[in-house]
This record gives structure tokens, C-alpha cells and sequence, in this order.
């Protein structure tokens, strides 16, 4: 259904970044308690649907510029959310707040609340690397750590765990199979993750975060750089990771939104102008700017 919906809106009126972000610290957090992804919900009416994580009101400042402007929207659990818009509308700057990427940042400052089960993730009390291994990021452009492809996934998990070597081992393999990428690197793990093509560099990052076991997965414009091949593997592992995760995704393509996405936010000028499922955001949308924007007259 989703495939035709640009289609649809395009005929009718209606129509160290990768460390700190996927919370790698300098040094074993033994003390985390991990809270691992629920599985097998498949409820797809938005009345019945979990929220999963929920910003409230949230306004974003880099210094004096205003980037976010009272932002409120729910990510609904084991539902992909995309978040589209023109450039500098603040899509990549919320994800960033929900990774909490500002602390790292003083000129950066942040008000209102990012809800993860009912728990405000932006309190100072709350453990920044406790809020990133929960909510885990890609990012546009694939950052491999400058080691193995199997230490490249390790990583993660002997900060947060200590584990015999036979599960880890497991635990590797899961996290490259999940992202598309066993096939292709199971006779090479040894080789560097530096070696690998952008698109196999991009799912290699992609299986770093699965690997730590979060519950939301942030990607931020994850296919920009990628080529059809590659950009369609992407789209079918976030189809088949919303089964255990809740995921959200900028992007500025159009038709991937309508593609992968359940739900999709417009954004336009740091504002959220319009949220809801993706089928009536493309079909039947209730801001003027949306449909416009949807139709092409303006990007």
C-alpha cells in the first residue's frame, strides 16, 4: 500500500559523533541495567497502538537560534516514524535531542521533555549513556571504528556486558544477520570494517546498534549516500527490526517515507506542522503546507 503513495499524493489535490550518539563511553558502564526490546506487537490501529517514546513540547537552541519550536509527537512502539521536511526544518536536530546528543554541546540548550516509558529521558538526574544504549543512532554518513568487522559489533557489548566468548560470538552473528549483513562478511570478520563498501559500512553500523540491544533506533537519513541496492536492504531490515524496536527515520525522500514508514511528521521551519499515519499524510493531508509541500511546489 505504502509503495503508491506519492504516487497517490503526487496526482491529487490532497495529495566520535557514532560513540557518544549509540553510547559508547569512555569506560565499562558494569553498573547499567539494560532493558531489552519487547517483542511480537503487532497492533496497528494508532488507538490501541503504545506510545513508546513521546516529546513534549520541546523547544532547541543553538545559542540564540531557535532550531525546535514547541515540539510535541509520540513514536508509537514497533512502528517506524518518519520525520521528512525541507533542509533546517530541525528533523535531524529532534533526533539528536532524543539521543540527547546536546549534552556534549554547552551552547546548546533544550526545554520540555522526551518521554521514554512515561520516564523523561532529558532529567539530569537520568544517565545520558543509560538514554543512548536504550536509544541507539545511525547516521547520514557510515562511521565504522577503525578496527574488525566482528570488534566493530563487539564494542558495544563488552562495555555494557561481560560475556563467555561462545556468546558473543552469538551475539555478533544475530546483530549481522538482523542487519542484512552475515551473508556477505561471515568469511571476512577479521578483515577491517574500513574495508567494506559504504552501503555493507552503513548496515555494519546499523548492527552496532542492534548489538547493544536498545529499544528505539534512531536513523538519520541513512540511504542519502547509498545506491538502490543498498537503500533497499536498509528499507527491509527497518521492516523486519520493527517487529522487537520502535524506529524513527528522517529522510528527505519522499517516496522511502511512504514506504517504510507508519506514521510520518512534517516539520517545516523547526515547527511540526502535522503528524499522523503515513497513508493520510499523503493522501488526505490537513495542513496546506503539507499538501504542498507532498506535491512538490515546494522542498
Amino acid at each position: 500500500m505504502h509503495n503508491s503513495l506519492c504516487d497517490r499524493a503526487q496526482g491529487s489535490e490532497y495529495l566520535s559523533m557514532e560513540c557518544r550518539a549509540t553510547g559508547f563511553p569512555s569506560k565499562p558502564l558494569r553498573q547499567l541495567t539494560m532493558v531489552g526490546p519487547r517483542s511480537g506487537y503487532t497492533r496497528a490501529n494508532r488507538e490501541d497502538a503504545r506510545i513508546k517514546l513521546r516529546a513534549r513540547h520541546v523547544t532547541f537552541r543553538y545559542g540564540s537560534k531557535v532550531a525546535l519550536k514547541d515540539v510535541s509527537v509520540p513514536l508509537y512502539e514497533n512502528k517506524v516514524t518518519a520525520f521528512m521536511g525541507p533542509s533546517g526544518c530541525g528533523k535531524s536536530t529532534l533526533l539528536r535531542v532524543f539521543n540527547r546528543m546536546h549534552d556534549h554541546y554547552p551552547d546548546q540548550h533544550v526545554e520540555g521533555e522526551v518521554l521514554l516509558d512515561g520516564r523523561n529521558t532529558l532529567d539530569s538526574a537520568m544517565d545520558p549513556n543509560v538514554v543512548r544504549a536504550r536509544i541507539g543512532m545511525v547516521f547520514q554518513v557510515p562511521t565504522p571504528f577503525p578496527m574488525s568487522i566482528f570488534d566493530n559489533i563487539a564494542f558495544g557489548i563488552r562495555l555494557y556486558e561481560r560475556l563467555p566468548r561462545k556468546e558473543l560470538n552469538r551475539r555478533v552473528e544475530a546483530a549481522l544477520r538482523r542487519a542484512a549483513l552475515w551473508d556477505e562478511v561471515k568469511d571476512i570478520l577479521s578483515a577491517s570494517g574500513l574495508s567494506l563498501s559504504g552501503g555493507q559500512q552503513q548496515r555494519l553500523c546499523l548492527a552496532r546498534t542492534i548489538a547493544a540491544i536498545p529499544e528505539v533506533i534512531l536513523l538519520d537519513e541513512p540511504c542519502s549516500a547509498l545506491d538502490p541496492v543498498s537503500t533497499a536492504k536498509i528499507e527491509e531490515t527497518m521492516d523486519q527490526l520493527k517487529t522487537d524496536y520502535t524506529l524513527a527515520i528522517v529522510t528527505h525522500n519522499l517516496q522511502q517515507a511512504a514506504r517504510v514508514s507508519d506514521y510520518t511528521a512534517f516539520m517545516y521551519l523547526g515547527e511540526l506542522v502535522e503528524f499522523g499515519t503515513t497513508e493520510q499524510i499523503f493522501t488526505d493531508p490537513k495542513d496546506e503546507r503539507t499538501r504542498h509541500y507532498i506535491t512538490g511546489r515546494f522542498g
